[in-house]
């Protein structure tokens, strides 16, 4: 298990000293200070259910009774409960971080078995400095390191897309809907996530219990803003992914129709030309230009005049 107090840095201390603060000194600190700063604490599942009553945090629920399905907050009589459903940006509609959570006015537990939480945690601490340490700033902090990559990523997929476009009008050949496909699952990924964060954003910004200081919800504030605009982001690269769906299914059509043009301007040429075969082909005993020493170079003329009239037809027509 791990705890840290909310200040100017998260600031790491034993369990000890946030269950029994008469009984304990954090570095340089005395008990009672130690004791009246909020904190954050990351315990494993196995932990929690030997500590919740320790915590006294939404002790009233069994918050791992069902396995984790989405992001959310729920707002109990004297807690708020939920959980986390991240999804890695390394592989979007593939792999995902859960874990669950509980908090109060004295601050907030994470409880996860596959270190997803504690690795954020420890990198709020490494590299967040703030004026005052309070749980509000804490949520703005883990709440944007959710998403710290997620524009960049965004940026890499329309520049994708936008190679593809120009491939699409360069006409090559060697093109799959693959990538696109899914660029459209993992856009379609980030906007439900999206939907999830801003849900819970919402369900925080109300405090209905209090735990949040009214001067300091500015901090969920400024992250729901944000959330907004990378939902607008994502729903705008949807878009993209569909149009260049389309285009590529447009340009399918036009060779499709170039090649059916083609195959057509040979019917026609050949259809005339076919029935001249057939027609000298019966071998009649009276057919007069049988005996004709003219006949066959006649019918060679007539058979060239007939596909060159054609082919010149076709070109003034803008069939070829």
């Amino acid at each position: 298990m791990k705890v840290y107090l909310l200040k100017e840095t998260l600031e790491e201390i034993s369990e000890e000293s946030l269950f029994h603060p008469t009984e304990a000194k954090t570095d340089g600190q005395t008990a009672p200070a130690a004791a009246k700063n909020q904190f954050v604490a990351v315990v494993t599942p196995q932990e929690w259910a030997k500590k919740a009553p320790l915590f006294n945090i939404g002790t009233e629920q069994d918050l791992l009774s069902a396995p984790v399905a989405s992001t959310k907050a729920e707002v109990n009589y004297d807690s708020l409960t939920g959980s986390f459903l991240i999804p890695d940006r390394g592989a979007l509609d593939k792999r995902d971080w859960r874990f669950a959570f509980a908090l109060d006015a004295r601050g907030m537990v994470f409880i996860d078995d596959n270190g997803k939480a504690e690795e954020m945690v420890m990198a709020i601490s490494r590299s967040k400095h703030t004026k005052k340490g309070c749980l509000e700033r804490f949520l703005y902090d883990f709440l944007e390191t959710i998403i710290e990559n997620d524009l960049r990523v965004m940026e890499d997929m329309e520049k994708e897309l936008d190679e593809f476009e120009a491939r699409i009008l360069a006409e090559e050949e060697k093109l799959s809907l693959e990538r696109i496909n899914e660029m459209r699952s993992q856009t379609r990924e980030l906007r439900i996530h999206y939907a999830q964060l801003i849900d819970m954003t919402q369900e925080l910004e109300e405090n209905e219990n209090g735990f949040f200081k009214e001067k300091d919800l500015h901090y969920l504030h400024l992250f729901m803003n944000r959330m907004l605009r990378l939902d607008d982001i994502a729903a705008s690269l949807r878009d993209h992914t569909s149009q260049v769906r389309e285009l590529y299914q447009t340009q399918l059509d036009v060779r499709q129709n170039r090649t059916m043009t083609l195959l057509t301007v040979v019917t026609t040429i050949f259809m005339p030309l076919t029935l001249i075969a057939g027609w000298y082909g019966m071998n009649f005993r009276y057919m007069p230009e049988l005996d004709k020493t003219w006949g066959y170079p006649a019918v060679i003329l007539v058979s060239l005049a007939i596909a060159i009239g054609c082919l010149i037809f076709f070109k003034k027509k803008k069939w070829l």
